[in-house]
């Protein structure tokens, strides 16, 4: 991938900030009774007022046969893991709902997923959602300018290892600036290689989807939601960081 220039980073800082602010309206807004299409439009229009444009509405993916996103934000409810339809489900008290937001302002692009729970979440719930977001924690800390890509997913994967919950496999993190999704690919657990070494520039996302049961999951019909096969729920945080000579930023933090 291209390096980014302190330019660069700048507007993608600026996009990242909108991404974080899109959460901080929806974490007053998720309650039991709301509509997920009502958070969607919700984050559709504070986009629009900010100038800037959704990422995920309309978007196929590399197949040009694949199915259109519906919406403007993934919306991922309990045992979903992740690209959720943002339709008219109605959330309940004791749910919880990943969402993943893409936006471009300026030419860069934000990405991000917060799991806020809805109303009151049993104990063995929040539990999950705490170590989730120690994922990507431990993910964030594990960037350093001279180290590998693959010392985030061996940082992950140990945590989840010792937590008694699973990492999924397949679906990761990503390059990103002016496109959505570059390369490199992300991987959240031990890989055999070091993959590319890290450096000062390097922009790109750290997502890690954790599951109370195993890593396993199935694609729905839909051609978008991914849930867990066992039906255990799962839970993701995701920041776009960027390496710094100093270590690592993240962009996407109000």
């Amino acid at each position: 991938m291209r390096l980014k220039n302190a330019k660069e980073i700048a507007r993608m800082r600026d996009s990242g900030r909108m991404v974080a602010e899109c959460f901080a309206l929806l974490e007053e807004n998720i309650r039991p009774g709301v509509s997920i299409r009502t958070l969607d439009q919700m984050v559709e229009k504070y986009i629009a007022d900010q100038g800037a444009e959704p990422l995920y509405k309309g978007y196929k993916g590399s197949a040009s046969n694949h199915p259109p996103f519906p919406g403007v934000i993934c919306a991922s409810v309990n045992h979903e893991i992740c690209h959720g339809l943002p339709d008219d489900r109605i959330l309940n008290d004791g749910d919880i709902i990943g969402v993943d937001i893409g936006l471009k302002y300026r030419g860069f692009c934000g990405d991000a997923c917060y799991t806020f729970p809805v109303g009151q979440i049993a104990p063995a719930t929040q539990r999950l959602l705490d170590v989730a977001k120690e994922a990507l924690d431990v993910g964030v800390r594990a960037v350093k300018p001279g180290g590998y890509l693959s010392d985030i997913g061996r940082a992950i994967h140990e945590l989840a290892d010792a937590r008694g919950v699973a990492v999924v496999r397949e679906w990761g993190g990503h390059g990103i600036g002016r496109i959505l999704h570059d390369s490199p690919s992300v991987l959240h657990v031990r890989q055999s290689s070091n993959g590319p070494k890290l450096r000062p520039g390097m922009t790109f996302t750290i997502e890690p989807m954790i599951n109370q049961g195993g890593h396993e999951w199935i694609l729905l019909p839909d051609g978008w939601t991914v849930i867990t096969k066992d039906g255990s729920l799962s839970a993701q945080y995701e920041h776009t960081v960027a390496v710094t000579s100093n270590g690592v930023e993240v962009l996407t933090r109000l």
